[in-house]
């Protein structure tokens, strides 16, 4: 399906700001599973004043802040509760880990994005931790993502500062036509009609004097966020590879395409319709606005 855009601005600013910073970490997680299945425990005593505390509810999410001795656990509803720890709390990781002092696991082991289960006592007016529990391999996943974040932030500073200067041209563009290839869901394999869409496109563009493309890959609602990062960028990757290779676009006449995840969608993902429309990439043909029409 070709159709012209009517927004090039909000189409351009995103598909040329995106910075597509996500990581997968299936590897990692094979590993941990090939792993012998080992438990350990960091038991510490309680103190008479939270044995006889009143049982409180059972805490299930991922801690999303910390300060001091609290932490904020958000559920999947989006619900935030506020836990104090203190030294009677009990740490229990499978997947042998290996902590002998609470102090150590409180600021090495209650890391932002770990997800825990936590067994609560009532204290005053709040909640005290009485035992958290967690996975080895999500310690692991959190440490790396804690570890890196300062990376991170350098890494995508730089990032902005080389797209910065594309910023500029957004307003230099006519987007003459946009087409939508779509795909199945979770899947980034290009259909019959698909590839016969792409080369028609490029052949048209072809006959356009300063043509250029730019692809951008799009997600529906299904799946977690990072993996629909990576699926948008590996369609459009796809997509490029096949104009390029099969369609005989030259790669100097191709923007940096982009993976926009469940951004921008072209229709509700509340319905099947809604969703089997958002599963795309667009593939858009533009020119320069001062070469336009020369």
């Amino acid at each position: 399906m070709i159709v012209v855009s009517k927004t090039p601005r909000a189409l351009l600013s995103l598909a040329m700001l995106t910075a597509t910073a996500s990581a997968s970490l299936a590897a990692q997680e094979s590993q941990d599973q090939s792993q012998a299945d080992l438990s350990a425990t960091v038991h510490m005593p309680p103190s008479p004043e939270t044995a006889e505390l009143a049982e409180g509810p059972e805490i299930e999410g991922i801690i999303s802040a910390r300060s001091g001795d609290s932490i904020q656990v958000t559920a999947s509803d989006g619900t935030n509760t506020a836990i104090a720890v203190n030294d009677a709390t009990r740490i229990k990781a499978s997947g042998g880990f290996l902590g002998l002092h609470r102090s150590k696991l409180a600021a090495e082991s209650l890391l932002n994005g770990l997800p825990v289960t936590i067994k609560t006592v009532q204290s005053g007016s709040g909640l005290l931790a009485s035992q958290i529990d967690l996975k080895n391999k999500d310690l692991k996943t959190a440490s790396m993502i804690h570890n890196g974040t300062a990376q991170g932030f350098a890494e995508q500073t730089a990032a902005t500062e080389a797209l910065r200067g594309r910023v500029g041209d957004i307003d230099q563009y006519n987007i003459k036509s946009t087409t939508n290839v779509n795909f199945d869901t979770g899947k980034a394999v290009l259909s019959a009609q698909a590839k016969n869409d792409l080369c028609a496109t490029a052949t048209a563009a072809e006959g356009m004097d300063n043509a250029l493309l730019l692809v951008v890959g799009y997600t529906d609602s299904t799946g977690s966020s990072d993996f629909n990062q990576e699926l948008s960028e590996k369609r459009a990757g796809r997509v490029v590879n096949y104009l390029q290779q099969v369609c005989g676009w030259k790669p100097y006449r191709m923007l940096t395409p982009s993976g926009m995840s469940e951004a921008d969608p072209l229709a509700s993902n509340d319905t099947v319709e809604g969703k089997s429309q958002n599963r795309r990439v667009a593939v858009n043909v533009l020119v320069s606005k001062g070469l336009d029409g020369l």
